[in-house]
């Protein structure tokens, strides 16, 4: 008798203790900050107009409709902007993964995509005399824990007009890089582009890529005027000018990256 009411008064003190345990664990799910994403930047390049008729035809009517399938949607395509001194072509794609795990399963999904596959047949049965690319370059990003989801941005104006700023800022080492994306998150410059309505897709850190470390973001504007006054705004802002001044963030990049873009008509945004 002694040894059963024992037994029920630990099975209580257990069942007590349990529920406790999962009230906390629901009120720290509800309450913890959203995940970060993780980035790809996926940039194709091409010698001929033909590898870029196929790659296109590959983006558009298979792997942004087969990437959707699958729940990734806020898909960015870019091109940049023209310049007289290119002389390879490039188209950029933007995709956001909930995890890391997303990203890895991605290749093994889309080989199980009977649709996909059949869209993209011209692509992928490609001979290697008629290749659909060049190159492809691949860049894994960690959202910024002050910006941890992905920004469709809302622009009016004429796709072509738009201008989609990609900034990759490297730092002399990992410590010293480490300093530059606390200076956009608790340092405040993630807000101050906030206040000034840059229309930020999003901010990462590279954790694989050529050039590391280096973190990369993108800004976004109705067109190049537009994208000239936000950054005088910036430059001119007491914010800033506080930011700079201060000791524990001077000299914290060593090279910086400036791409101008423009959305194809296929992209998400």
């Amino acid at each position: 008798m002694k040894f059963t009411k024992l037994f029920f008064a630990l099975l209580t003190v257990f069942t007590i203790t349990s529920f406790k345990t999962i009230q906390n664990d629901i009120l720290e799910v509800k309450t913890a900050a959203p995940s970060r994403e993780f980035y790809q930047i996926k940039t194709y390049i091409f010698k001929t107009e033909q590898q870029v008729q196929t790659t296109e035809k590959y983006l558009k009517e298979a792997l942004l409709p087969g990437l959707k399938k699958l729940g990734i949607k806020n898909i960015g395509v870019f091109k940049p902007k023209p310049n007289a001194t290119d002389t390879l072509k490039k188209v950029i794609v933007v995709i956001p993964f909930s995890s890391i795990n997303q990203f890895l399963r991605l290749e093994d999904k889309l080989a199980n995509d009977k649709i996909y596959l059949t869209a993209a047949a011209d692509y992928l049965n490609a001979s290697y005399k008629q290749a659909p690319y060049l190159r492809i370059e691949s860049i894994i990003l960690k959202a910024f824990s002050d910006h941890p989801i992905l920004s469709s941005p809302a622009l009016n104006s004429p796709r072509a007009n738009r201008v989609y700023e990609l900034r990759s800022y490297e730092s002399a080492t990992e410590a010293i890089y480490k300093n530059k994306v606390d200076m956009f998150n608790a340092g405040g410059e993630i807000k101050l582009f906030d206040r000034l309505a840059f229309n930020a897709v999003f901010y990462g850190e590279v954790i694989s890529g050529a050039k590391m470390p280096n973190l990369m973001y993108m800004t976004t504007f109705a067109d190049q005027q537009s994208r000239d006054a936000h950054w005088k705004a910036f430059v001119d802002s007491p914010e800033w000018k506080g930011l700079i001044a201060m000791e524990k963030y001077k000299n914290n990049i060593s090279h910086i990256d400036i791409t101008f873009l423009y959305p194809t008509d296929y992209s998400d945004y």
